[in-house]
């Protein structure tokens, strides 16, 4: 079964060799991390600061497992409150479980935790027109395309354009909490 989770300090050794394994996949998708990245040091202090944004409702990190295996992770990223309660996915599915469905029920599970729990009314998405996969993810949950932007992310020596995508979380006539109301709710 496939869950998201929040990362722990716990978790730092597993998730150094999991980027570690998928490194030159990641990178043919999306810019290499600094290369001080891929210590035991850096990662636990990329754990303690997606805490921190937790705790300041700044950005969600998850770990996506099947089991006990680390296959990837999801995020929630630039949460913007109160008038927007919007948020930006980002993904990344090691490269021996691309192509089986992981990637899609991951960003569903995203999805139900940013409508349940972080009371979000939406999230957008941008990906290269290149990644057939990562459009296809998006589409399959519900996400639709807004816009394209020309020449806007520089990847591997030259300029590429983005599709930017997005979800509505709520039903309209139900207005979302925000900052503290947030919070309260979701501590009763």
């Amino acid at each position: 079964m496939l869950t998201i989770r929040h990362p722990t300090l716990n978790d730092a050794d597993v998730l150094l060799a999991f980027e570690i394994d998928n490194r030159a996949y990641f990178e043919h998708w999306i810019n290499a991390r600094p290369a001080n990245y891929y210590s035991l040091e850096a990662v636990r202090t990329a754990i303690a600061a997606a805490q921190a944004d937790i705790d300041k409702d700044r950005a969600y990190a998850y770990l996506v497992c099947f089991g006990d295996e680390l296959v990837g992770r999801v995020n929630l990223v630039d949460v913007t409150r109160p008038y927007f309660n919007r948020a930006t996915l980002g993904y990344r599915i090691g490269q021996p479980f691309a192509g089986q469905g992981y990637a899609s029920r991951a960003v569903a599970l995203a999805l139900e935790a940013a409508t349940r729990d972080l009371r979000l009314s939406r999230v957008e998405a941008v990906v290269r027109p290149q990644n057939a996969g990562s459009t296809r993810v998006l589409e399959r949950n519900g996400f639709n395309a807004f816009g394209r932007a020309t020449r806007s992310m520089y990847f591997q020596g030259e300029w590429h354009d983005l599709l930017h995508y997005e979800r509505h979380l709520y039903d309209a006539a139900a207005a979302p909490a925000s900052g503290p109301a947030r919070a309260k709710a979701a501590a009763d």
